[in-house]
This record gives C-alpha cells, structure tokens and sequence, in this order.
C-alpha cells in the first residue's frame, strides 16, 4: 500500500480507503462473518482509513464499524457525516453536536478524525443543500464543528463538493475546511479541469480541486465508479445519483462505450476506473464501496499497478471531446 499526504492535516494516508456505504453495503447488508473478514483484509493490506455516516443504513454502517474496530487492536482514522435538516436552520450548531455524539455512540468512540458536512452548497437551501451563510454565519457548521474540535471530539472539518461549483469553491477558498469529498472519476474528470470539452455533458465540478489545492485541502475522491456503472454492468438496486445531469441511462452507455474503447488493456473495469482516479497526484484517497471482500484485493492491486498509460488518457480524451460517441 502507497500513502499520501491527507492535505494540510499531517496524516499519511492510504491511498485506497474503505466506503461504508450504501452503494457497496457490506458494512450494512453482509453478515457478521462477512462484515469482519473485509475490515481484517483491508487492515492486512494497509488501509488506514474507514469512511462512514449516519444515513448509511440508518446508523447500521457506524454500528457495524463500532464492533468490529473494538475487536482489533489497530487504530486507523475514521470518518463520519452530519447532515443538516434544512427545516431546522435557527439550531445548526445543536443538530452538528447531536449527531456527532450519536455518531460517536454508535461507533463507540471517543472522538473521530474527522467530521464532513453531508449536504450540498448552493445558492439557497433546499431540502438537500445549505447556502454559504450556513456554513459559515454565526453558529453555523464552520463553528459549529470548531466548537466540536475544541472539545476534542474530532480533529479535522470537512464538506462536500457535490453542490454548485461556483458556491462551493467559494466556500473551500475561506480555509475554514480541511478536506472535501469530491465527485471524480473516469465518466466525470471535470473536478480537475478548468473546462470540459463542449460535448461532454454532466455534472459541473470544474475547478474544485484546484481550489482544494490552494488552500492545501485534502481530496477525497468519491464515487470513482460511478454509482457501480464503471465497476460492472450489472445492477444491484443500491445505485443512487448525487448530483445533477447525473442519472442511470446516461451513466449506463458512456460506461459501456468507454470501456468498448478501452477494453481490459488496462485491468478490470474497476481496476482500470480506480488508477484513473489515482492517477491524479491531488487525490488524497479514493474511497472504495464494497460489496464482496473480494474487492479489496481488486482495488489494492490495481494501486499496485500504478497510474493509467499515456494512451488510456489518450483514449479517454477522445470519448470526452466526443461526449462519448
């Protein structure tokens, strides 16, 4: 296993992290057994960091984690969520402090290495988003989670990158965060680019990661397959789509038309979308979402590999100018 630099923070991280999420769901669907093995895999091959959150399975993903990290003697970083119920703005502050201590309940800690915002930033809030006076206002989530920092119950802040570009970048530019989840993968590279190609189409996160990089944020690269589109070509019925201009038909054929292009020159599908994602020394970790122990050989070995090769970037460019055509 190779490390980076999980940004500002001093930690040296695993390049390949463990996703306890929905998508994957072995830390909610998979029996005890099952559940336990892929945690001892993942340690045996390095990992150090599990990432978590209360609204995967309704709490079972953070209950999971709680048992199987007390039966180990390693202490690797953790990673949890709060999400903000926009019906309930007046108390932001209370609602950080009551779900990192229910956080913490379930996971049976302590304290956690860090808490991340779950919602996106827009220009108003929604159900889903807040805006940037939320975050950053009086009693908002940037003081909310100092006051929780203080306190010693986490060590880092960070936020979602999922929202409008240009309000998040906006929020990223203030330093206040120390590291952002960033939608990044083989379908969607527009988080590391300044602009898309005009035939591209998707989800707009063009110049996030150069703001992260400004500010020496870590980058946490999330769904890097694509809600499993760029893993398999099989459905389970746990995909979810995060973001706008994102859904299930589109996601579907420039999947299958990249990979009529690139083949398995390059590993097998998820190995091949885990070293493009890799392959951007930015990237913090990707965060890997498992549904078979299996896979995290899979993953480790396609780090193992190493970046992709000049001519699959070049093939990618080609579907990008294209829209995948």
């Amino acid at each position: 296993m190779k490390y980076r630099r999980f940004g500002r923070s001093g930690l040296e991280v695993s390049e390949i992290t463990f996703g306890g999420g929905r998508s994957g769901g072995i830390l909610i669907d998979a029996d005890h057994g099952t559940r336990r093995l892929s945690v001892r895999k993942a340690l045996d091959h390095g990992i150090n960091w599990f990432d978590t959150a209360p609204q995967y399975g309704s709490g079972k993903s953070e209950e999971a984690l709680g048992w199987l990290l007390a039966e180990i003697d390693e202490t690797p970083f953790i990673s949890t969520k709060v999400r903000i119920d926009s019906s309930d703005l007046g108390d932001i502050a209370g609602q950080v402090e009551r779900s990192l201590h229910d956080s913490l309940g379930r996971l049976q800690r302590e304290s956690v290495d860090l808490l991340q915002l779950y919602n996106l930033i827009e220009l108003e809030a929604s159900d889903v988003a807040l805006a940037g006076n939320h975050l950053l206002g009086p009693n908002g989530v940037a003081d909310a989670m100092e006051r929780m920092r203080d306190q010693g119950l986490i060590r880092f802040m960070g936020m979602s990158a999922l929202g409008g570009h240009l309000e998040t970048a906006k929020i990223i530019e203030t330093g206040r965060f120390d590291s952002a989840q960033v939608y990044y993968n083989m379908l969607n590279p527009s988080a590391a680019r300044d602009a898309m190609p005009p035939n591209w189409f998707g989800f707009d996160s063009t110049g996030i990661i150069a703001a992260c990089k400004k500010q020496d944020m870590a980058v946490m690269a999330i769904r890097i397959y694509a809600a499993s589109h760029l893993a398999t070509p099989v459905r389970t019925g746990r995909e979810s789509y995060l973001t706008r201009n994102t859904d299930a038909e589109s996601e579907a054929r420039m999947a299958e038309a990249m990979f009529a292009v690139l083949g398995n020159d390059y590993g097998t599908r998820a190995q091949t979308a885990t070293r493009f994602v890799l392959s951007n020394p930015d990237v913090s970790f990707a965060i890997i979402g498992l549904s078979d122990p299996d896979y995290i050989d899979e993953a480790v070995a396609a780090a193992d590999m190493g970046p992709l090769p000049a001519d699959a970037m070049d093939k990618l460019e080609g579907l990008y100018e294209t829209g995948f055509r």
